[in-house]
Order: structure tokens, then sequence, then C-alpha cells
């Protein structure tokens, strides 16, 4: 399996392309600069199979429309997302971006969903607080996570945008990402990369002591 890292747009919102062996393909949070993407999958000659959304702020989706229209693929988002896909003032691309976006959608999922492409397997995990429907995405055959904007190199997603929890964001991350194996590699939705070891040891928002405000 390839995973491809592709910084994109004025936030560096993280986008991925993950490859499996036969050039069978997800994109995994196309935020922006669709056209961009449009010449990386021309050129690399993948089969594109799904748009995987971890939730639906505007840097995460803005090149969405673009891809699904070219590619004829199904995009997919939690079903608690669905008021932040349908609302510029909720996706905040209204009040931070000034232009409104609507985001597409074709799948709404939910906890424990499993999506495929040729032998590899993703879990969703359901991890709510820095917005209702944001998930994670979970190849338990790789290690590797997706995390989107819930857990980050030494920090945690933003709870202050609407729809946020701080709260219920620690306990996503506590009861459902921790649990696993240590080794397992992060893949965050903005910034480097790191392990959900790493993260236990030595992240500020996820020790005893902060766990205890909660």
């Amino acid at each position: 399996m390839e995973i491809l890292q592709m910084p994109l747009g004025p936030l560096g919102t993280n986008c991925y392309f993950v490859v499996d062996e036969h050039k069978n393909a997800v994109v995994i949070d196309p935020g922006s600069e669709a056209q961009k993407l449009i010449e990386y999958i021309q050129a690399s000659g993948i089969t594109l199979q799904y748009i995987l959304l971890t939730h639906a702020h505007f840097d995460h989706i803005g090149a969405v429309e673009s891809i699904r229209n070219e590619y004829k693929v199904s995009v997919v988002a939690h079903k608690e997302e669905k008021m932040l896909l349908r609302s510029p003032e909720h996706n905040l691309s209204r009040p931070i971006n000034r232009r409104d976006l609507i985001c597409p959608y074709d799948e709404l999922i939910e906890e424990g969903a499993q999506i495929s492409i040729g032998l590899h397997t993703f879990e969703v995990i359901h991890t709510p607080g820095h917005s209702p429907g944001g998930v994670c995405y979970y190849e338990k055959q790789q290690k590797i996570l997706f995390s989107g904007d819930t857990l980050f190199q030494g920090s945690i997603g933003r709870t202050d945008f609407p729809m946020g929890d701080q709260g219920q964001l620690i306990r996503s991350i506590r009861e459902k990402l921790l649990i696993l194996p240590e080794d397992v590699v992060v893949y965050p939705g903005h910034g480097a990369q790191t392990t959900i070891g790493q993260e236990k040891r030595s992240n500020p928002y996820i020790t005893d002591g902060f766990w205890s405000s909660i």
C-alpha cells in the first residue's frame, strides 16, 4: 500500500491518496486545489474508487465536487456530518473562507462501517468533538489511522467552532484511539504523522491530568 500526503490550500490541510498494489485508490479529504489533484490522478494511472471525508469543514471538502464530477465516485461521510455538508455557515466556508460551499455526498456511514479497496479495509471510527460526525479511518492490517482533525502530533482538534465539544473530543480520543496498538501510524488532517504510542506518552492534551479536568 502506498500513501501520498498532499498539503493543500492556505491552511495546509493534508489530503491523502491511499493506493493498493493494483492502483485502486481512495482519496481522503480533498480540501482544495482540485486541478492539482486531478492532474495527479491522471498522471499516476490510479483508479479512484471513493472520496472519504473525515469531517466537513471547508478546508477538507473544497475539491470534493470537482473530483466527484470528474470520476463519478461516491463521497463518503458520517451521518452526523450532514449539517456541515449542507450548511456554509456550519462548515465555516461562509464565515472564514467568504465563499459559500455545499458538499455533495453519496453514502452516510456510521461507527463500524467498513470500506474496502482491493484487499485492504478501512474501519470507520466515529470520533465526535471537533465536529459531530468526525471520523477516523483505520486500516488494521497496515496499522495506519487517518485521524482528520481529531488527533494531531502533540495536539488535538479545535473545539471552539460551532458544534464542537472539547470534553467529547477528549473522550473520543481516549476511548477509541488510545486503545489501538501503540505502533499504529497516525496521518492527521494537518501537520506531520505520529503514532498512537507517541501521543499517549507526550501529547499534553491527553495526559491523565488533563482528563481529570474534563
